[in-house]
């Protein structure tokens, strides 16, 4: 039974490796991508900026989307209520930039579980533009945004288009883990879909669509009781016979985790959302986990008597290309402040502990909710559960992995 156990451990062992392979060519690949000379457009562009709290760097992240040096856009702000001190930041924002098309919008409707959805629904109303870019409160973007994320719109059967991110993490150790948990588990594993294969949903750090592709799938309110709302409206694109692009362009999300409880739960829900819309592909992941996986093995073939090349040698290799990978993805995004590869080893022993305990339970807390999250994403609110949110206004459950 321990030479089953042993040899399965180091098959698993092996497919890590090849996927680590693969991630840092595709990692390089990109980069290839990025610094190449790409196109731009001019098309008008509306941006939805939902918010909620007063979040760490906030006014920056939002004056980078009114920066912008695109020709015609214009930027929605909204908030549930008067009082949120974002509303208070967003009406700072829109007197610094008396020139640009910048408005607030406050409605407390809700329309179903997901309370970022209600708040679009809320914004697009006010919505001058043929594409829609939606973007979260936590991302920051340079001048020249808006204009690549246009250019994808030139081809007319692309209905949405979408956009890696990089975390920057501001902080303590809890906000170095989950910028490396983006950097180096999210950003590669993204990327093999959308360079070797079809791209099939967006992402949160840009959902950018078009007006009549939104409307065919029954608008932002076709999503109110989804958790995965960026997965699921670019796979409702895809449905309509329309493509989806990644644009090349790396979006930056600021990481502002304050302990690591909250870092756990912030990936829980992630990881539990993942594992609803593609409990399959979620299974598969765990060759992503080259790190502790060959310490398994390593442990497996010690108790088995295997001569040291053998246990230790997979040890080393796995480590050397998880560490590559740390290497090649910062070299693509450009984060020097997040190059921690010393932390190797605890980020991998946090996410095993998070992959394996998003089988137990479908209960994931996000901004002041406590909710249940079943098949397709959908959500139902858990009301015999009373959670107050922070003080900033977010509870950045930690779960699992997508924004």
């Amino acid at each position: 039974m321990l030479s089953i156990l042993s040899i399965v451990a180091f098959a698993l062992v092996a497919l890590s490796s090849a996927y680590l392979l693969v991630a840092i060519y595709g990692t390089l690949r990109f980069r290839g991508r990025l610094h190449a000379q790409n196109r731009s457009a001019c098309q008008p562009l509306t941006v939805l900026k939902p918010l909620c709290g007063d979040e760490v760097e906030l006014a920056e992240n939002l004056r980078s989307f009114c920066r912008q040096n695109h020709p015609d856009f214009q930027v929605i702000f909204g908030v549930r209520d008067h009082n949120d001190p974002a509303a208070h930041i967003a009406r700072g924002i829109i007197d610094e930039f008396p020139n640009r098309d910048i408005s607030l919008v406050v409605d407390n409707r809700v329309i179903g579980s997901n309370l970022k959805v209600s708040n679009l629904v809320n914004m697009a109303g006010a919505a001058k533009h043929d594409i829609l870019v939606v973007s979260d409160s936590d991302m920051r973007v340079e001048p020249d945004y808006l204009s690549k994320v246009a250019a994808a719109f030139e081809d007319p059967g692309v209905g949405a288009a979408t956009c890696l991110y990089s975390g920057s993490a501001r902080g303590g150790l809890a906000s170095k883990l989950g910028a490396m948990f983006i950097n180096d588990w999210f950003f590669p594993s993204a990327l093999i879909p959308a360079l070797f294969g079809k791209l099939s949903f967006c992402f949160g750090a840009t959902m950018a669509v078009r007006r009549d592709a939104l409307s065919k799938m029954g608008g932002f309110e076709s999503l109110a009781d989804v958790l995965a709302d960026d997965y699921m409206l670019g796979n409702r694109v895809i449905g309509q016979g329309r493509r989806i692009a990644l644009v090349p362009y790396v979006v930056k999300n600021i990481v502002t985790e304050p302990d690591l409880r909250t870092l756990f739960r912030h990936e829980m829900r992630w990881a539990r959302t993942i594992r609803n819309v593609q409990p399959g592909g979620y299974g598969m992941s765990l060759i992503t986990e080259a790190f502790p996986l060959s310490m398994l093995a390593a442990g497996l073939l010690w108790a088995g008597g295997s001569p040291i090349w053998m246990i230790v040698g997979p040890v080393i290799l796995s480590l050397a290309l998880r560490t590559c990978l740390h290497v090649a993805v910062n070299a693509a995004v450009g984060n020097p402040d997040d190059f921690t590869p010393w932390l190797i080893p605890l980020r991998d022993a946090f996410s095993i502990a998070v992959r394996v305990s998003a089988y137990f339970g479908t209960r994931v807390h996000w901004r002041g909710q406590v909710l249940n999250v079943h098949a397709d994403s959908r959500l139902r609110e858990m009301p015999s559960v009373v959670e107050a949110a922070p003080a900033d206004g977010r509870l950045q459950e930690a779960a699992g992995i997508l924004k």
